[in-house]
Formats: C-alpha cells, sequence, structure tokens
C-alpha cells in the first residue's frame, strides 16, 4: 500500500472526547480516494458511489500525523476499487481500515464512462512516454 497524504490532527478535527473526530477521518479518506482515482483516470469527473464497512481501530490526538494510504483493488469498466488504511505515525497503529472503496468515471453528461484502463499507471511513466 502507497502512503500519499499526511494529515496534521489540529483542535478543529477533534470530537467531544478530545480525539479524532471519525468524520473528518472519513471526509479526509474520501477526498484521498477522490484525488488517486483523478490521477489513475486522467479523469476529474470522479465520485464516491461505495464504501463498504469502515473499522476504527484506535485514534490520534492533537498534535498528532496520521497517514492515508491507498491500494487498487480492481480496474472495472467505468469504476475503480479502492481499499484504504489510515494509520497514526506517532503510535504506529491502524486507526481505521475501509476494504472497498468504488469510485465511477462519469463523461460531460454526468453518467458512467468507460475508463479504458486495466493497470496502476504512475505519472512518471505517463511522462517517459511522451519523449
Amino acid at each position: 500500500m502507497r502512503f500519499h497524504t499526511r494529515k496534521w490532527v489540529k483542535p478543529g478535527d477533534l470530537n467531544a472526547n478530545e480525539t479524532l473526530f471519525g468524520g473528518r477521518v472519513l471526509a479526509w479518506i474520501d477526498e484521498e480516494a477522490a484525488l488517486y482515482s483523478i490521477i489513475q483516470l486522467e479523469n476529474k469527473r470522479i465520485v464516491t458511489k461505495y464504501m463498504s464497512e469502515i473499522n476504527f481501530m484506535s485514534t490520534a490526538v492533537k498534535g498528532d500525523i496520521v497517514e492515508i494510504g491507498i491500494e487498487v483493488v480492481k480496474f472495472g469498466k467505468s469504476s475503480l476499487t479502492l481499499n484504504c488504511e489510515v494509520r497514526n505515525k506517532m503510535t504506529r497503529e491502524t486507526i481505521v481500515t475501509v476494504d472497498n472503496i468504488i469510485m465511477v468515471n462519469l463523461g460531460e453528461d454526468g453518467k458512467p464512462k468507460p475508463h479504458g484502463k486495466t493497470k496502476i499507471e504512475f505519472v512518471k511513466d505517463r511522462l517517459a512516454g511522451e519523449d
């Protein structure tokens, strides 16, 4: 799994228990899944269709650094299925896992559109192919 993003837990990210608010973590996961999918599918019109069971395992407190990891599970015709792990860099514990996040590629009409991708591509490889 590749960890692309780090977040610093700030006072506005906390719940009444003074620990990281689960809703904030889910928003971070959704944004990271969208960004990852936009880059992979080379289309900014990406939406979240589905998130499977969300398993909260530990937490973070103010000042902790968390990182978000995304991994491709499957390329569909117009979708991309990902899994995600969020971990606390300070305690080295997993905060939450999501086994399946389905992101859908849309056309200009707002309807699902085939993306034609079958494997993970890295931007550096795309740029090398332009030479």
